[in-house]
């Protein structure tokens, strides 16, 4: 569905620009109804019953940029009759929340029910939230909030405990191309096939860039063919060859992850701008690199897992483009790094054991004995308490009769 729905006045009834033939493509091309939107039928279905049962929930979206958040929310508001009032948890804050609140009792009293969406709403801190949280609970309004981070996370629990969660993903290739020929026509114009797919790669998913991009470069062509240099002019970027779906998204993130293991800090950073520069969420490099620290430098140099969290916390707290700078030193330490992989190993190891031997019973003296009867019936008996020896070091077994003698863990020269 193309992302770019028209915001109402804070007040006032909800305008329609998007009409307009003077208006940029984006708007003149906004779905209106669920019969037009491009993309994410699995969520659209559940939410046009939703909608049509007359009966809307609270609802938290989650998607990235340009899979259609505003859109949705819009829809969902027209389809039931509700007002529809948008605010920006970035230039937002609980005096407009109270506005917003004030004018929804005085519309219910005339029967008009109230959506409330809040773009990028991860953005409002707990207070903020907790200040929503009333109204959600008794029906002055509707909650719709748009996020493109884990509500699980960003979301305070009270709030996601009164609203319904939907994952909206990336639209696919096939959803772009929809959208941008109907872009192409709306336009009068014509681009060329290796155009069209530097568009639809270039744009990542996200509709809005892809009719920005695909208006700003007609207007470049002058009557010609759109070609490739229009779309990386309009894009201002070189089309790079990466999709995130992909071969290639697979294909860079193992070449980073590998030139880590290799100890090889050029190509690790290469690998590295190749993902960012082409778009790739920053938040899943972060992760690939969390992996590396514990998976292939490990206890060789266990300070290299604090830096990788480190730097995943300063990249979603700076956010692009300031987040290559922590992630970039991460990938060039751990590349530089000593490498021992025998904690991953170990794990490995024990894991085969496991489905080996299945549920091996807990020792004895393992358990624990909170209770009376537990410790009649030998739980915790002839326990050693470690700290009670030299060194805190207890000849004592601690893995199952079947396994006393197994060795998962075989630490390298490396380890420290």
């Amino acid at each position: 569905m193309v992302g770019v729905a028209g915001q109402q006045d804070l007040f006032g009834a909800e305008p329609e620009p998007g009409r307009r033939s003077d208006a940029p493509l984006a708007s003149r091309l906004r779905p209106s109804t669920f019969d037009e939107l491009v993309g994410q039928e699995r969520a659209v279905k559940v939410l046009r019953s939703l909608a049509e049962s007359g009966r809307l929930p609270s609802i938290v979206l989650w998607g990235p940029p340009g899979s259609g958040k505003t859109t949705l929310a819009a829809i969902l508001a027209r389809a039931t009759g509700s007002r529809f009032v948008a605010i920006s948890a970035v230039t937002s804050g609980v005096p407009e929340l109270r506005k917003v609140v004030a004018e929804a009792r005085q519309a219910r009293r005339l029967d008009q029910r109230t959506v409330l969406f809040i773009d990028e709403l991860h953005r409002f801190n707990k207070a903020q939230q907790d200040a929503v949280l009333p109204h959600v609970e008794d029906g002055t309004v509707t909650l719709i909030g748009a996020t493109t981070e884990n509500p699980s996370f960003e979301v305070i629990a009270p709030l996601l405990s009164r609203s319904r969660v939907f994952r909206l993903e990336a639209l696919s290739a096939e959803d772009l191309e929809r959208i941008a020929r109907r872009g192409v026509t709306e336009l009068g114009a014509e681009i060329e096939e290796e155009a069209l797919a530097g568009l639809l790669e270039g744009a990542r998913g996200d509709a809005r860039v892809v009719l920005n991009a695909l208006e700003a470069a007609a207007a470049l062509a002058t009557g010609r063919p759109i070609a490739l240099a229009d779309v990386e002019a309009a894009m201002q970027q070189r089309h790079l060859l990466y999709d995130r779906a992909g071969d290639q998204h697979y294909d860079i993130v193992s070449a980073m992850i590998k030139s880590i293991r290799g100890s090889d800090p050029d190509a690790a950073v290469y690998w590295l701008a190749r993902m960012l520069e082409a778009g790739e969420d920053p938040m899943f490099v972060a992760r690939r690199l969390v992996i590396s620290a514990a998976e292939d430098v490990g206890l060789a140099d266990p300070s290299a897992l604090s830096v990788a969290v480190a730097a995943q916390q300063a990249a979603h707290f700076v956010g692009m483009p300031e987040a290559v700078i922590p992630l970039s030193e991460a990938a060039v330490h751990l590349a530089k790094a000593p490498k021992s992989n025998a904690s991953y190993m170990a794990y490995a190891r024990a894991r085969e054991a496991i489905e080996r031997t299945g549920n091996l019973p807990v020792p004895m003296h393992l358990r624990n004995a909170p209770t009376g009867l537990l410790k009649q019936m030998g739980y915790g008996k002839g326990y050693k308490y470690a700290h009670d020896f030299e060194g805190a070091q207890v000849d004592q077994q601690h893995l199952p009769d079947e396994l006393k003698d197994a060795r998962f863990y075989e630490p390298t020269d490396r380890d420290q």
